[in-house]
């Protein structure tokens, strides 16, 4: 029989990095590593990561409430809840939430590749080294991923 993945409001596997928070809805598993799909929920005035570039893997970004802040290069665009931005490979972006209240954005990756990127800066943090621009580029740089410094 094919494994079918469910994962209910509270199940899914919860990272916290500061104030975002990834719940990694499905890691490829269940997908032979075809599809990564995450949940972000930025609390509010959060600066996402550096602005940065992938080069084997799409993301995409659906805002599931609040407004979210994309910025691709020196155009920012304003997103609120019902937005999607898709990200192709070698497209320089990131996100923020400026706004006074959370925002939830639905994050898939396809393939897989990028979700482990969030395990390990949990695990950066939990092992004492603080998340800085340059620490997380560092971790980026493991997942084919480099600081768009054109745009820094």
């Amino acid at each position: 029989m094919t494994q079918v993945s469910v994962v209910g409001p509270d199940d899914g596997e919860a990272i916290q990095l500061g104030p975002a928070r990834m719940r990694i809805l499905e890691d490829g598993t269940t997908t032979g590593h075809r599809l990564g799909i995450g949940e972000i929920t930025l609390a509010p005035h959060t600066e996402g990561p550096p602005q940065h570039r992938h080069a084997q893997h799409d993301e995409g970004f659906y805002v599931v409430s609040g407004t979210v802040h994309f910025t691709v290069g020196e155009t920012t665009h304003v997103a609120p809840a019902g937005t999607l931005a898709m990200i192709p490979p070698g497209a320089p972006h990131t996100f923020a939430n400026p706004g006074d209240t959370p925002a939830v954005m639905l994050n898939t990756f396809t393939p897989d590749l990028y979700v482990q990127y969030f395990r390990d800066l949990r695990d950066m943090i939990a092992a004492g080294q603080e998340r800085t621009p340059e620490s997380t580029v560092t971790v980026m740089s493991r997942y084919a991923t480099e600081p768009a410094t054109d745009y820094a």
